[in-house]
Formats: structure tokens, C-alpha cells, sequence
């Protein structure tokens, strides 16, 4: 892949989770807080807990770090997918973001 390839695919992860955040504010009473800062969103919580996702542009690869840990992923078959075998960003996402918001989140491509 090459680097611009990697912003285009980055850029549209980091869209759907901002286009997500909004959707499920509109929907539930989540409360959530995302901030844009270049390619880093921070997803804040009514709890004051945190995601933060972020490029990685020289190793091609998205991070989230959660208070489950960090994750990284990488584009391979059409999706996001973690480098360890981990499964796919926005089942991750999804499931992590509801972790700490406390209810039942979906975030998705």
C-alpha cells in the first residue's frame, strides 16, 4: 500500500468514527465527546474515560488505545484488522466503547 493510499483508507476510518460518535448521540443518551486533532479522535466518555485513534502513517497501521489496552490495525482484505489476530477495528471499537460507556454501542464502517 502506498502512503497515499494509506491516508485515504486512514482518513475514511477516522470520518465513520467521528460519523459514528454523531449518530449515537442522536440515537441514545451516550453522551459521547470526540475531538478531531489531525489523525487523532479522542472519544470521551460521560465518565471521563477515554479512546484515542490515531495514524500511524510510517508503519501503515491505525492504533486505539482504550482501558482495554491498545490495539493496532492494519488494512488487509478489505478491512481494518489487528496486527495480532485480534479481530476487526469496529467490532473492537464497539465492543470497547461500550465497556465504558456502561450500555450498548455500535460503531461500524
Amino acid at each position: 500500500m502506498t502512503d497515499s493510499e494509506f491516508m485515504d483508507r486512514a482518513e475514511a476510518l477516522l470520518q465513520a468514527v467521528e460519523t459514528g460518535c454523531d449518530r449515537i448521540n442522536d440515537e441514545t443518551d451516550a453522551d459521547l465527546d470526540n475531538q478531531r486533532v489531525g489523525g487523532m479522535v479522542t472519544i470521551t466518555f460521560a465518565n471521563n474515560s477515554q479512546i484515542v485513534i490515531n495514524q500511524q502513517k510510517p508503519l501503515h497501521e491505525v492504533w486505539m488505545a482504550s482501558k482495554a489496552g491498545g490495539f493496532h490495525y492494519r488494512w488487509l482484505d478489505g478491512q481494518w484488522q489487528d496486527t495480532k489476530g485480534q479481530g476487526e477495528f469496529f467490532a473492537a471499537l464497539t465492543q470497547n466503547a461500550s465497556a465504558q460507556s456502561g450500555q450498548i454501542l455500535h460503531f461500524m464502517a
